[in-house]
């Protein structure tokens, strides 16, 4: 399977994250794409590709120009004003303040655009938002001219971003983009599957009124887990995306044996929906020991998640999203490719 990967990813290395109440090194960081591609290179999955350059037209056919403005140029406005930290969200127009007017001040347009303060903006974030989506367009259009799976090492991870929001570590929504690059491509309807441990909230937001997309999620219960507002199973889709957003929230310490029913239902429903190509989220956080996660699937419970994947009959599209530095990143996030390839 081939695997598109840059070096560019590296670009943003935050210090900063708000963590229980503490500022911490942040849990997403460069090692985790060493970590993935040193196990793609010792398992021997395939070739290992630089992505092509996309610009900025496929950002803007699901995320708001302003937004996308604001994270090309929220770095050096946060430095101009002095500031001496990374750029952290304190200030948000909550539920009785107004959030229909966006504030001329760098504190305040942090706040209109972000969604938590886990997430901090520092130099390189643009660059390495910009390589993430180009990987995982590269991605999806060798997918889609091939018939063949791919395999797209992003980061940052794209889930969480919204339209015109960004948060848990996400910026641009990745597989998103490459969804819609999928539809403007001649797809008719595109099957987005989030099996991180945390709610896909941005793509269902930016999905959550259309038909062309379905989008399906297995996560954390938001009444425990983040990003707790988002994530609801009786959240179905809004107009003529009624019917196209599935969510399945289970309970923390949930195992492969009922976390295998929910995905086994999504596939039934992506088949049923007629998808013509199928994105993974492939977040592998819903690991037993993966620190700010809490499933309990085993290394060996992503190998048959791999296998399952194949069993839908459908081009996919592998984008790399949650899953954090512990050593078997790599492992869980390659036996899921590994398991693909040998059901197919």
């Amino acid at each position: 399977m081939l695997t598109f990967h840059s070096d560019d990813t590296g670009l943003r290395r935050a210090r900063t994250e708000l963590d229980g109440g503490e500022l911490v090194t942040p849990y997403e960081c460069p090692e985790r794409v060493e970590l993935v591609l040193g196990r793609v290179r010792e398992v021997g999955l395939g070739e290992v590709r630089a992505p092509e350059a996309f610009g900025l037209e496929p950002v803007l056919a699901v995320h708001d120009r302003g937004y996308v403005d604001f994270i090309a140029t929220c770095w050096d406005d946060w430095q101009a004003a002095g500031k001496r930290g990374e750029a952290i969200a304190w200030m948000w127009p909550t539920r009785t303040l107004r959030d229909d007017r966006i504030p001329e001040h760098i504190d305040g347009r942090l706040g209109h655009y972000a969604m938590s303060a886990d997430t901090a903006i520092c130099e390189g974030t643009f660059e390495a938002a910009l390589a993430s989506k180009d990987i995982a367009l590269s991605a999806v259009a060798h997918t889609l001219a091939s018939g063949e799976p791919c395999f797209g090492l992003c980061r940052p991870p794209g889930h969480h971003a919204a339209s015109d929001q960004f948060g848990g570590y996400c910026f641009f929504n990745n597989a998103a983009i490459a969804a819609q690059h999928a539809l403007d491509s001649g797809k008719r309807r595109v099957a987005v599957l989030d099996v991180d441990f945390h709610h896909g909230n941005g793509t269902q937001q930016i999905f959550y009124e259309r038909d062309d997309v379905l989008f399906a999620s297995l996560h954390g219960d938001p009444r425990t887990c983040f990003p707790y507002f988002l994530g609801h199973a009786d959240e179905t889709g809004r107009g003529r995306g009624e019917g196209f957003n599935l969510n399945y929230p289970m309970a923390p310490g949930t195992g492969f044996e009922a976390w295998s029913r929910a995905l086994d239902d999504a596939l039934v429903r992506i088949r049923q929906a007629g998808c013509e190509l199928l994105v993974v989220s492939l977040g592998v956080d819903a690991f037993e020991h993966d620190p700010i996660s809490a499933f309990k699937l085993t290394s060996d419970d992503f190998t048959e998640l791999g296998r399952r994947l194949a069993g839908a009959g459908l081009p996919t599209t592998f984008l790399l999203e949650g899953g954090y530095a512990v050593k078997e990143i790599g492992i869980n996030a390659v036996n899921v490719l590994t398991g693909f390839d040998a059901a197919r």
